[in-house]
């Protein structure tokens, strides 16, 4: 167990190694995303990058063809964002985040949706969605003549929250440019939601958290999944846990089997996308960003790791001459191992981006 001193140093090697940042993992691209408990996905290409920065050998058509066989879905989940999600997670987990979806909703749209009964809208958009994959401002300009108070785009962000729909192919698919259609979940993976009591989901789904991004505070949990309530399942597991104080007398929770790797563990450059879980997943997010920085994470900022910590951002783009050119933009000094060791994992992105075609590395 880690001196209360060391507490940073351990969080943050603790978190690649949950991550699969520390060493890239040997698992399938299904298997990891259900371990992940989703991949973080409004901007759609982006979690095929974070899983080529995490997994071994990972290829861009293996999650196409999850996406395609629908054995994955980009549904709207933690947080009210959109995530990369097993199947067996979409119906599992809608459930249980339903409220908090459409409280969310609601507080965010309130006076955007005068004399809009919001159950009537759901009733009336749910067979449009079912019988064919349609925007959510269609729909909404299809319902509009029944709330004229109200903007087309206003209704459809809110049926993105009533109802239970996913986000359908081609979006999604690596290098493809496609509208956000959506369909119901029942439609599209031809099943229902899981129906029962939701205690037993909210436990595995805690435990799967530490698992995956723990040793973690309750406000951590609380931030990744925006649920309330989690007090009560946090007592229920406790006998489960194991518990540390970190240098602020924070309580940190875990699970007692999973990695906590030394503080001098040495940790690779890792390339991430926007908005990824290693940086989202936290309330306290100085395991892994400084505060001088933190804002970069809700930015769509895409943040490159070195030694364990955001020191530099990157983009990517098309060169006219065929691959793809990384350009990364330093946050701190660098010394010159550490550009060195940038420099060979960019090329290696730059030539993933490209489809093995090599491309160009810039700024470092």
């Amino acid at each position: 167990m880690p001196e209360p001193s060391s507490w940073t140093g351990a969080l943050d090697r603790a978190t690649l190694a949950r991550q699969l940042l520390l060493r890239r993992d040997p698992r399938d691209p299904l298997a990891a995303v259900g371990y992940l408990a989703g991949l973080q996905a409004q901007e759609p290409q982006e979690p095929h990058v974070g899983l080529w920065s995490r997994l071994a050998a990972f290829r861009p058509g293996e999650l196409d063809g999850l996406l395609e066989s629908r054995r994955v879905v980009r549904t709207q989940l933690m947080r009210r964002t959109m995530h990369l999600v097993t199947a067996e997670d979409c119906l599992r987990l809608r459930p249980v985040h339903q409220a908090m979806l459409v409280a969310r909703a609601t507080g965010t749209l309130g006076r955007r949706l005068p004399g809009v009964d919001l159950a009537e809208l759901a009733a009336a958009a749910e067979p449009l969605f079912a019988a064919e994959p349609r925007t959510l401002p269609d729909v909404g300009r299809t319902l509009g003549d029944r709330w004229p108070e109200a903007a087309a785009r206003d209704l459809g962000d809110a049926l993105s929250s009533l109802l239970p729909l996913v986000q359908t192919t081609p979006r999604g698919l690596w290098r493809q440019q496609a509208p956000a259609r959506n369909t119901t979940v029942r439609a599209w993976l031809g099943r229902d939601l899981a129906d029962g009591p939701h205690e037993e989901v909210l436990d595995d789904l805690v435990l799967r958290y530490l698992r995956a991004y723990g040793p973690a505070a309750s406000a951590d949990l609380r931030a990744w999944c925006g649920l309330s309530g989690l007090p009560a399942v946090v007592a229920r597991l406790r006998p489960q846990l194991r518990s540390f104080r970190d240098e602020r007398g924070r309580e940190l929770l875990d699970v007692p089997d999973a990695p906590l790797p030394d503080r001098d563990e040495p940790a690779p450059v890792r390339f991430l996308p926007a908005f990824d879980n290693a940086v989202l997943g936290y309330d306290d997010r100085s395991r892994i960003v400084d505060d001088g920085h933190r804002g970069l994470s809700v930015t769509g900022a895409r943040l490159v790791l070195v030694d364990g910590s955001v020191a530099a951002t990157w983009t990517g783009r098309d060169r006219d001459g065929g691959g793809v050119a990384v350009t990364v933009q330093p946050l701190r000094q660098l010394t010159p191992a550490e550009r060195g060791e940038i420099g060979t994992e960019a090329a290696d992105l730059a030539a993933f981006l490209g489809d093995g075609v090599p491309g160009s590395v810039g700024g470092v």
